[in-house]
């Protein structure tokens, strides 16, 4: 028992001890959440990160947006004007050709034996006229002398007349038999890329129609149409090749009627300019405006324009769609903002405005066109006042902002992968 009363002092210093470790910490405690909660209802929020952007004066193009269809100037299919086996094909399938360029060459010896036979015949009946000729002139001279009836001599001007025709008719039979042997030399009409070939190395072709052995504009004579040991009927009498146009070539596209007047006003001025890109937003080809339609369709309410391309490198191909922009006219020196920096409210369009100390303004404004990620602001701001370009929707009157990154203002007329129907004022 002794020992018992000897530790019991020492246990109630040990509790008394512990206690005051308790409420200092408690104290300690209060004291930090008292400050921490002071502290944070003092400081004001973090600042919104935000795009920037300056309100800058440039030229702005007014776009007609459109989607065109690219059509050659002139196509043709080469087919064949006389009968024959194909002798030579004298270019290579899918490259350029050029007008009056040889193609192929049907075998032309039928055709010289005919024109050989003919300028025989010829030489052969100009010695008859030249007899009948002879005798002419002496029946005159003996119907003179009253040596001879007047018939006689008379009889003989009627054989003169009638040899001097068959001359003729003989000069005429070489002149289609020198051009059905010029047919033999297939040329290229036009001037332009070469399709693929539909007949092969000594195919039988001839013309639609053609006689055995015949030949377009030939005389039905024997002398005038050379021997043929093939029919016709078992002659190609399809096309040879077909020849399209590249340079230069069309773009046909629409556009909606309201904007009639305005570009019918302008391209009399002069020719308005059109741009051709590529599904992926991709300049093609420049062109100029060439046709405007002479009436507008009343199924569609549009109006169909041609525009003109040079195409040098071959950009555009017949039959292909294009995105077709046509420069109606230019805003000048107008205040533009990025797209993105418009914003839309229930009162209209508005922007924030960076002021001092990077807190924003909200501050209404007109926009008289948006295209191209531009902006044109006819009223509410001026060129060189800061406006937050991306980020406003945590924004108000008054913010504070951070600004990240301040945007480069985007050249005039420039184009998205896939460009907004241009917004512009409606033509007066």
């Amino acid at each position: 028992m002794p020992s018992l009363k000897r530790f019991r002092p020492r246990r109630s210093i040990a509790i008394i001890a512990g206690l005051a470790v308790i409420v200092i910490v408690g104290i300690g405690v209060r004291e930090f959440t008292g400050r921490a909660v002071q502290s944070s209802g003092s400081e004001p929020p973090p600042a919104v990160p935000v795009t920037a952007a300056v309100a800058t004066r440039k030229d702005v193009p007014e776009i007609v947006n459109a989607i065109g269809n690219v059509q050659s100037i002139d196509s043709v299919s080469v087919l064949p004007r006389v009968t024959g086996a194909i002798e030579k094909i004298e270019f290579t399938p899918g490259q350029d050709v050029k007008q009056g360029q040889e193609l192929f060459l049907i075998d032309p010896r039928p055709y010289q034996a005919a024109l050989d036979q003919a300028k025989a015949q010829l030489a052969h009946d100009q010695g008859a006229l030249a007899e009948a000729k002879m005798d002419l002139t002496r029946y005159q001279t003996l119907q003179q002398q009253k040596s001879i009836a007047g018939q006689t001599a008379q009889d003989q001007v009627f054989v003169v007349q009638q040899d001097e025709g068959t001359v003729q008719l003989d000069q005429a039979n070489i002149e289609a038999a020198q051009l059905n042997l010029d047919f033999c030399h297939i040329v290229a009409p036009i001037s332009g890329r070469a399709g693929v070939l539909q007949v092969d190395l000594g195919n039988l072709v001839g013309p639609s129609g053609a006689q055995a052995g015949g030949a377009t504009g030939s005389n039905t004579s024997a002398s005038s149409t050379p021997t043929s040991t093939a029919s016709s009927s078992s002659a190609s009498t399809g096309a040879l090749v077909s020849i399209t146009q590249l340079k230069p070539i069309y773009v046909n596209f629409s556009v909606p009627q309201t904007a009639l007047n305005q570009i019918a006003r302008n391209q009399a001025k002069a020719p308005l300019e059109v741009n051709a890109y590529s599904q992926a937003g991709k300049l093609i080809e420049k062109g100029k405006l060439t046709v405007i339609n002479n009436q507008v369709s009343a199924a569609t309410g549009t109006v169909a324009l041609q525009a003109t391309f040079a195409n040098p490198n071959n950009l555009l191909w017949p039959g292909e769609y294009v995105s077709v922009r046509v420069t109606v006219a230019t805003r000048s020196n107008v205040v533009t903002v990025p797209a993105s920096a418009v914003m839309v409210g229930p009162n209209g369009d508005y922007v924030y405005v960076i002021g001092a100390g990077n807190k924003v303004n909200r501050v209404d404004v007109q926009q008289a066109a948006r295209q191209g990620g531009v902006s044109v602001i006819s009223k509410g701001i001026s060129a060189g006042q800061n406006v937050v370009a991306t980020g406003q929707y945590r924004l108000d009157n008054g913010t504070q902002i951070a600004i990240q990154h301040t945007a480069a203002p985007q050249p005039a007329g420039q184009t998205a992968a896939n460009p907004a129907p241009a917004i512009a004022d409606p033509p007066p």
